[in-house]
């Protein structure tokens, strides 16, 4: 049965002018994504790992001849020489500096790029120490209330798009993960968070006054970390006040990336799981906050979920029920962003015989997150331009845990999450979705 074909009509309007990316956090993770975009643009290096860029996708039939044309020919993405760079950090450093402090890409290759890089520097940051507290901010904004401080970050937001000439924005967090929070009465609705704003309310943390600035403005917004951020009632009915898209949370990267590729396959085969062990060591700025128990259980807790919905133990209980998992994640500074994810699966095969399965990632967590940060940049300015709104579920892709509307879960399987990808930039184009089925399998 082949899914009805549409009349070709592309939603997305043609970008136009500069893109300006916004990053609250000018760290490790920023640094190497806009030192990487530098360097792509001068013909340094390559964007390996971002679908914008070097990702290619089935259009029609398999029957058709060249028929997996490049994502940006399918649907008008930005060029990535019309892109500016600007944010807010809690150090003045300039972005040269941060990058050499940061210690991910090579010092020969930032000394190519130190021209541009150290043009940029960040606006003070909205930081309040109590939601990270392994870190003392000294590039900060004061004021009387946080909606003072929402009011401030958006001055500096239009500052930034005059200055820089920009058509539109987009705004990705890059910052630290903050101390753990679960959703409470101040953010159910855009009044009480309003209000709590107002009230210097200690349960609105510095990421959502963030994205309330962005969303409020009608700036796309994406949350690299496991915050709420966005991920609450008032700014998900605010977004779609304001026409915005928002995506979230936190950056699938190392070890989980892993889990969602594996356990995928693990279930296909009717596999059972006993338990999965993963530790971590991680001697980064990110590594040092999250030695902090507090905010690792912000961490702990977009781990952990995600193989709960790929393998749904209450569907298959003789396979997954009562598994056991475990995650840890130790600060280790002679690490540096160098990243080591190690993981012990106990795995049951015919008639429950016990086998086990060893991984060992060691990855590079910034050269991992900057792709990301600019795929979710260039999609979220498509979906603006698509005039879509609210929670872009197809982004999940690139995310740990998720948003979901409200009622449904969120799915965690990498190779749905690229299917649902594809058949939305599918959509957006005005082509065939694909469902594998009748005319599409041909």
């Amino acid at each position: 049965m082949a899914v009805k074909k549409q009349t070709k009509k592309v939603l997305a309007t043609k970008p136009t002018g500069k893109l300006g990316i916004l990053t609250p956090g000018m760290g490790a993770v920023a640094t190497t994504f806009i030192a990487g975009v530098m360097a792509v643009n001068k013909g340094l290096s390559n964007p390996v790992g971002s679908l914008t860029q070097m990702g290619r996708m089935r259009i029609g039939k398999r029957t058709k001849k060249n028929n997996q044309p490049m994502i940006s020919d399918v649907v008008p993405l930005q060029d990535l020489k019309k892109v500016v760079f600007g944010g807010w950090d809690i150090f003045n450093d300039n972005m040269y500096e941060a990058a050499v402090h940061a210690d991910v890409l090579d010092i020969n290759l930032l000394k190519k790029l130190k021209a541009p890089l150290s043009k940029i520097k960040p606006m003070k940051a909205v930081f309040d120490k109590n939601y990270v507290k392994k870190l003392n901010g000294t590039h900060v904004k004061k004021a009387k209330t946080k909606m003072d401080l929402a009011k401030e970050l958006m001055k500096d937001i239009k500052k930034f798009k005059k200055d820089n000439k920009c058509d539109r924005l987009v705004m990705v967090w890059c910052g630290s993960t903050e101390i753990y929070i679960e959703e409470s009465a101040v953010h159910k609705t855009i009044e009480s968070f309003e209000k709590g704003l107002k009230a210097n309310s200690k349960l609105i943390a510095p990421s959502m006054i963030y994205a309330y600035a962005a969303i409020k403005m009608g700036i796309p917004f994406a949350n690299g970390a496991p915050n709420l951020s966005c991920d609450i009632p008032a700014l998900i009915e605010l977004s779609k006040q304001t026409q915005t898209p928002i995506a979230g949370k936190d950056f699938k990267t190392g070890q989980t990336l892993m889990k969602t590729i594996l356990a995928p396959g693990f279930k296909a085969r009717a596999l059972g799981i006993s338990g999965w062990f993963s530790t971590n060591i991680l001697g980064n700025r990110d590594g040092e906050v999250l030695d902090d128990p507090d905010n690792f259980k912000t961490k702990e807790v977009s781990k952990l979920g995600v193989l709960e919905e790929i393998l749904e133990p209450e569907l298959y209980p003789e396979l997954y029920k009562d598994f056991y998992h475990k995650v840890r994640i130790n600060y280790y500074p002679p690490r540096g962003d160098n990243k080591e994810g190690w993981d012990n699966i106990d795995i049951k095969g015919w008639l429950d015989y016990p086998m086990q399965i060893k991984v060992d990632f060691l990855c590079r967590d910034s050269i991992l997150a900057a792709p990301i940060v600019l795929d979710l940049a260039i999609f979220l300015d498509l979906a603006k331009r698509s005039g879509m709104s609210g929670i872009q579920e197809w982004l999940s892709f690139y995310l740990k845990s998720p948003q979901a509307p409200k009622g449904v879960k969120p799915i965690h399987d990498i190779f749905k999450q690229l299917h649902k990808l594809e058949n939305t930039l599918r959509y957006v184009a005005g082509e065939d979705l694909i469902n594998l089925l009748g005319q599409d399998y041909e």
